[in-house]
This record gives structure tokens, C-alpha cells and sequence, in this order.
């Protein structure tokens, strides 16, 4: 897998994630949409872990920055 993930790209799903995480925690979303909202920012973290989004590919998008060669 190449990665197609930019630093800030990953901090911005890991906030997310964890915003998900304190409103279901504090009830605050609860029933099937807190759980769905859970596996979403499930998904967050695990993509932001690996700096690869498998949406990404498809469509063509790549936050991360490129190298510039000599």
C-alpha cells in the first residue's frame, strides 16, 4: 500500500475520532448511530495509522506530500 495520507490529514480523523468517542461516551449519541459513528471513527484511526485511505485510491486524491526528486 502507497501511502495517500498527509500529516494533517490524519491529525484532522484522529480528532474526529475522538470527539466520537467522548459524545458516545457521554451519551450524548447513543443507540444505532452511536454505534455506527463508533466504527466510523474505528475506521479513522485505522486509516490514519497507516496513512492509507482505500477510498482515496479510487477517486484519485493523495494528501500527502510528494518528494521532490534531483
Amino acid at each position: 500500500m502507497k501511502k495517500n495520507m498527509g500529516t494533517i490529514d490524519r491529525i484532522i480523523r484522529v480528532l474526529i475520532a475522538v470527539v466520537i468517542g467522548v459524545l458516545y461516551y457521554m451519551q450524548i449519541i447513543t443507540g444505532t448511530i452511536g454505534i455506527v459513528l463508533l466504527v466510523v471513527a474505528g475506521v479513522f484511526v485505522l486509516t490514519s495509522v497507516v496513512s492509507f485511505c482505500p477510498l482515496y485510491a479510487p477517486l484519485g486524491i493523495n494528501t500527502c506530500p510528494h518528494k521532490q526528486g534531483n
